[in-house]
């Protein structure tokens, strides 16, 4: 099975841009690169994406799965490559800054019910489902440094104990926890949190990461009866579906695969395999679940390949090798 890199460079600038940056390694002085960065940021949906963000921290959080959720386009657009300098981004990274809550971490507006521990009304909180991707997010865009983002960081990476991260929140949400035993790992904010540390030099061999990416991989080995938090890794688990929202196979293999001490686990190739075997013959993949929040992209239908899905496949299993030498063949001649 090759890399179907002809294929990918004939998509969409977003698409060629991270094909061209992540699977055949051209840097981003290169001609092609620009041409292709310059077409994504010129994209109408990621101008929409940004314009959308501007009144940050936007609507009162309903449920962390919901795709649409403002902290989960900023996400996407980390992803993508957007940074300081970038038009529009800005205005957005200053009125998140300007969210800190004074336990570090930058803040949401979130309602929890009475019933449910909280308080009925609106206030700005965070939780380890939404904290550690806008803390990414502007480790991405170039934040790295500031004083704000190295608290947030140090605030959420002291959470974790030996079976990773638990469900945690902000003091403003009262006596609200998901559903689940107190002790139990909650497995998106583990998988959250390794996103956040694979990106951070100093803490991505760290004891903190070991314990994180043990976590997933042992809730993979025994996922038959293990599913703290109401997390599974079952048929749904399983579909392929982009972009990364919520704790799916391919998020999971995305995150996990930063590591290097876990490419050669068992575990881990034994998740990797059942991404494989999605493959169809030419090497593309086609989604199996949809957000509806993205349909306008090319990832948002079940009906053919796509090349965003597809591209993110080939990035996890470049990292372990997989065709590696095909993509720097390529890069001499694309």
């Amino acid at each position: 099975m090759d890399i179907p890199i002809d294929w990918l460079l004939e998509g969409e600038g977003w698409i060629q841009y991270r094909a061209r940056r992540d699977l055949l390694g051209q840097a981003e002085a290169e001609p092609r690169v620009a041409a292709a960065r310059a077409a994504m940021l010129a994209d109408a949906r990621v101008v929409a994406l940004l314009a959308g963000l501007a009144d940050w921290p936007g609507e009162v959080i309903a449920s962390h799965k919901s795709a649409g959720q403002p902290f989960h386009r900023l996400t996407f657009l980390a992803d993508l490559g957007l940074r300081i300098g970038d038009p529009g981004v800005e205005p957005i990274l200053a009125r998140i800054l300007a969210s800190r809550t004074p336990e570090g971490p930058f803040g949401l507006p979130m309602n929890i019910a009475e019933g449910h521990g909280g308080s009925g009304e609106a206030v700005m909180a965070w939780a380890l489902c939404d904290a550690p991707l806008v803390v990414y997010a502007l480790v991405k865009f170039g934040l790295e440094k500031e004083p704000a983002v190295h608290r947030a960081i140090d605030s959420l990476t002291g959470l974790v104990r030996q079976n990773g991260w638990p469900c945690a929140v902000s003091s403003t949400l009262g006596g609200w926890r998901g559903p689940g035993r107190r002790e139990d790992p909650c497995p998106f904010a583990t998988l959250a949190m390794l996103k956040l540390l694979a990106e951070v030099d100093s803490l991505r061999d760290g004891h903190e990461a070991r314990a994180g990416t043990e976590t997933l991989m042992d809730l993979w080995q025994n996922s038959r009866t293990r599913h703290p938090y109401i997390f599974y890794m079952g048929t749904d688990f399983r579909k392929l579906k982009y972009p990364f929202i919520w704790y799916d196979l391919l998020y999971v293999l995305e995150v996990l695969s930063r590591f290097e001490w876990v490419r050669g686990d068992a575990r881990f190739a034994d998740m990797l395999a059942v991404l494989r075997a999605k493959a169809d013959a030419q090497g593309r993949f086609t989604p199996e679940s949809v957000w509806t929040a993205w349909k306008a992209w090319e990832f948002g239908q079940k009906k053919a390949p796509s090349r965003g899905l597809t591209l993110a496949a080939w990035r996890v299993m470049g990292r372990v090798g997989i065709h590696r030498q095909d993509a720097k063949h390529a890069k001499q001649e694309r």
